[in-house]
């Protein structure tokens, strides 16, 4: 079922249609008030974001950042935010900019405010399985099994609900959330819901093996029934076009930001659509997903 929420001007909805993006505001006029602590080295504690690495990858650079909520106390269950990043490096004519890595990711943060979650932002693996990949999916099946093992390990570690595991990504992060989310019945078997912002998988061609929508079709196939909350700057128009055949059964909240910029950042100012998105959260969280119906 799709669920959108109303957010772009009324003319927009009048014309039925995405706004050019040169023609909406630009996100930066909006102050953050949220920032995402810094990475470091050393053990998690409360409120501090680390770097960590799997044993098996420890003689390479192959790594994640892990982030224990301000709240955090050692006994405690919390859900669970894994996020993907976008490409890199990218820059568009906004000034926009992504660099890849596990350290610049957004999303976990801006969902939890850095409070009741842990966050875990995940690597792809490069091909030669030294290095993170910064553009696009490097070695996919490596990059599937550093998932499969590192959110159990960080459950186990550190107080996270297997049974609360949410799946969150921009752009590229965005794509991953099928793509790698959903390659097999193992990795899908993870994740309670999914925050897809910015592209998705199998909406559009972009040169790598199984990016097909015949392919995207059979990892949708393993989505069965748990929720999606799918965003895009302007207008998520095409990728709600998509879903709408693809899989009109599916749980999906569609939500256009009215902003041109192609980023994870707003999820760091306080904006109705960050509202929205945590009101989403805490429904799936409770049982409670969103409203199932077509508009």
């Amino acid at each position: 079922m799709i669920d959108k929420l109303k957010t772009l001007p009324a003319l927009l909805a009048l014309a039925g249609a995405a706004a050019r993006a040169e023609d909406l505001p630009d996100i930066r006029a909006v102050p953050p008030d949220l920032a995402p602590p810094p990475v470091t080295e050393g053990e998690p504690a409360p409120g501090r974001r680390v770097r960590q690495t799997l044993p098996d990858y420890a003689a390479t650079d192959v790594h994640h950042t892990l982030y224990l909520p301000a709240d955090w106390e050692k006994g405690k269950r919390y859900p669970v935010i894994v996020e993907y990043a976008g490409n890199g490096p990218y820059k568009n004519a906004f000034g926009d900019t992504c660099t890849g890595r596990v350290e610049d990711c957004n999303l976990g943060y801006g969902i939890s405010g850095g409070k009741g979650f842990l966050w875990a932002c995940l690597p792809y693996v490069s091909a030669d399985r030294q290095r993170n990949q910064l553009q696009w999916w490097g070695d996919v099946e490596a990059t599937v099994a550093y998932c499969k093992e590192a959110v159990p390990r960080i459950g186990r570690d550190f107080g996270g609900d297997s049974s609360a595991v949410l799946l969150a990504g921009f752009s590229r992060g965005s794509i991953a959330c099928n793509y790698i989310g959903l390659h097999d019945d193992g990795i899908a078997a993870i994740w309670r819901g999914f925050v897809c912002h910015s592209h998705y998988d199998g909406v559009r061609s972009w040169g790598y093996a199984g990016d097909d929508r015949a392919a995207a079709a059979e990892r949708l196939k393993r989505l069965k029934g748990r929720p999606q909350f799918v965003s895009h700057e302007s207008s998520a128009a095409e990728t709600r076009k998509y879903l709408a055949a693809a899989l009109p059964s599916g749980r999906f909240t569609f939500v256009d930001l009215p902003y041109r910029n192609h980023t994870d950042g707003w999820v760091l100012r306080d904006i109705p659509e960050r509202k929205a998105l945590r009101a989403w959260v805490e429904g799936v969280l409770e049982k409670r997903g969103p409203t199932d119906e077509h508009r």
